[in-house]
């Protein structure tokens, strides 16, 4: 496909399922905070995004790949259309629906925002980035920030008249995050001058607003070292007045940007502060020494922002290769295979071929019910919190799960769903013909960036699965239980579930493993050994119970279905079958191997790895 032509791909029907019928947003919205929202809004908003994603969005996607990002005199400029494509999005308000009305948000459920979020990510990532950079930045400020800071960032980064990024990597510092050397000296006038470099900055420069506001990890003299010393400042590219206007430079300047594999039309920066000893920032709270936990605030919302992303390019590339699978014709079918004079038959008609579709298909339908099921506990969390403290502390500590799942699964998978596309395509998938060269290209990065996804998995077993005494652990095994005990004799799926089971059981027995392990220092290298597997393990245990939930509520829809309704209710019966018997015992063998306690790549010596 030539530049300028949108490829991006979605079933909104897949959407509504998701959002109406599994995960009931009517139970959320109409009541306080969203008294305003109900099924008809969140329908109307996720056409209209749906709308501009093909008509906006999608052209760009390529062209803004192939063009890039440059630097002239010293500043990013972005490629052709994507200004537009900024004032767009502003003024259709994608960017606020979720934002507290306190700062000229729409105040909407986060169930429907990341619905959104899935679109326009689906349609061009690399573009999302920018506004979704400026969001993160100007809802910790929201909830961080003085009176005072937050009256003059929040609602000018909401609405698109400044941009914002999160800064602290460092050249010697990455997941390493303590051993940042950025300085901060504090100033009469109890501002703080800001000196360093930090590195891998995305949106970190561009022309798309009048000012970018930067949260910049740095020390102030004299503090701790590691990162109980790090404070976090709001650090401006352009200073600015109390007023909001714009006094001038801020000694913010752009060191280069990375020449990158994928995402090539968002800038990922080298930032110089203070190499003039003139670049000022102001202290987030006006709290010293608290940066990490501050800036994890961003980072959580950053880490399900890189599911939805990884999400959306595995759906849209699932929708582009079933597209392409149904009109490409090639050879015969099985059973004509040695007719060379059999009409020759689309390559969906292949088993292969199904067996790569059905793969794509269920893994896609079970992440996006895991964000949303995500999403439903943030919302539910919200209403509930001063009501019925016990059950908004369920949700929270929910939402807390299942964040490092949301984003290791879905973006592990995402990598590996764009390039089995590619596999559907063959030789046309490999070439810059059709969209899905690229979506690979942009999710790999997806499993590296907002702390990788083996600091994840060990956040999940070191830290997670600990929280609240285990509760929230112990919460989310007992909800898969219910439902299998519920569903264990089921005509249809209760062999199926019967699998959940042994899966469950399988997750349940290494999780025992890892707290034994923890209590036993000679062991102990075994936790982060199998931390990933275990992710993965827990990732595969939520799909699998969520597409067979979705499966039953499809069953008992699907009979009074007909035509496309009915094929569409069917699909859920297959996604969920299929998921069950080729993934789930993944599972239980899983299981198994953590109970071996290998070491072999800890008691291998570096030198036998081989000497080059």
């Amino acid at each position: 496909m030539s530049a300028g032509i949108n490829t991006y791909k979605i079933d909104l029907r897949e959407l509504y399922f998701t959002l109406f019928e599994q995960f009931g947003f009517g139970q959320v919205a109409g009541q306080a905070p969203f008294d305003a929202w109900g099924p008809d809004e969140a329908k109307a908003v996720l056409e209209q995004t749906y709308r501009f994603a093909k008509d906006v969005l999608g052209p760009l996607n390529a062209s803004g790949d192939r063009e890039g990002c440059r630097v002239e005199n010293g500043s990013v400029i972005t490629p052709k259309g994507f200004k537009d494509a900024w004032k767009g999005v502003y003024e259709q308000g994608f960017k606020s629906i979720a934002a507290s009305p306190e700062h000229g948000g729409q105040g909407g459920p986060m169930m429907l925002s990341v619905l959104v979020e899935e679109i326009l990510s689906g349609a061009n990532s690399a573009f999302n980035m920018y506004p979704g950079l400026a969001y993160g930045a100007a809802e910790l400020v929201a909830e961080c920030g003085t009176p005072e800071q937050k009256k003059l960032y929040v609602e000018r980064m909401l609405n698109g008249t400044w941009g914002g990024t999160m800064c602290l990597t460092e050249p010697q510092a990455g997941s390493d995050v303590g051993a940042a050397k950025s300085t901060a000296r504090k100033n009469a006038d109890g501002t703080y001058n800001i000196r360093g470099t930090k590195i891998f900055i995305s949106g970190g420069d561009h022309d798309l607003a009048e000012n970018v506001i930067h949260l910049v990890l740095a020390r102030i003299d004299g503090a701790v070292p590691g990162t109980k010393g790090l404070s976090l400042f709001i650090v401006p590219k352009i200073r600015v007045k109390p007023d909001g206007s714009l006094l001038g430079p801020n000694d913010v300047t752009l060191g280069s940007i990375e020449h990158k594999m994928g995402i090539r039309a968002s800038a990922t920066c080298v930032l110089n502060f203070g190499e003039n000893d003139g670049c000022v920032g102001e202290l987030v709270g006006g709290i010293e020494n608290v940066g990490m936990s501050q800036m994890f605030k961003m980072m959580n919302g950053a880490r399900i922002a890189v599911g939805i992303q990884g999400l959306a390019l595995a759906s849209t590339a699932y929708f582009n290769a079933l597209e392409y699978a149904k009109d490409r014709k090639q050879g015969a079918p099985a059973h004509k295979w040695k007719d060379p004079t059999a009409p020759r038959a689309a390559i969906i008609e292949h088993a292969d071929v199904r067996r790569m579709l059905l793969d794509m298909k269920a893994h896609v339908e079970g992440i996006r019910a895991l964000i949303v099921k995500l999403a439903m506990h943030t919302d539910k969390a919200h209403q509930l919190s001063g009501k019925d403290d016990t059950q908004a502390a369920y949700h929270r500590g929910q939402v807390e799960l299942l964040t490092p799942l949301v984003k290791s699964y879905g973006s592990d998978q995402s990598f590996r769903l764009c390039a089995q596309a590619i596999q559907v395509f063959g030789g046309a998938g490999f070439c810059q013909d059709y969209p899905v060269e690229q979506y690979t290209r942009d999710s790999k990065i997806f499993s590296i960036y907002e702390g990788t996804n083996h600091i994840q998995a060990m956040d999940l077993v070191g830290r997670k699965m600990g929280q609240a005494g285990g509760a929230h652990f112990q919460q989310f095994m007992s909800d898969v239980g219910a439902f299998i005990e519920a569903q264990r004799e089921h005509k249809i799926y209760g062999e199926a579930v019967k699998q959940l089971a042994a899966a469950q059981e399988g997750l349940m027995a290494s999780a025992m493993a890892i707290l034994g392990w923890s209590q036993d220092p000679a062991k102990m290298t075994l936790i982060p050994l199998s931390a990933n597997r275990f992710l993965n393990m827990m990732s595969e245990v939520a799909v699998g119970w969520l597409l067979l939930d979705a499966a039953l509520i499809a069953e008992r829809a699907g009979e009074k279905a007909t035509g496309d309704e009915k094929a569409f209710y069917e699909g859920k019966k297959w996604s969920a079958l299929w998921y069950a018997r080729n993934v789930l015992p993944n599972v239980e063998q899983a299981a198994r191997m953590m109970a071996l306690e290998d070491t072999s790549s800890v008691d291998i010596s570096t030198q036998a790895f081989g000497s080059i």
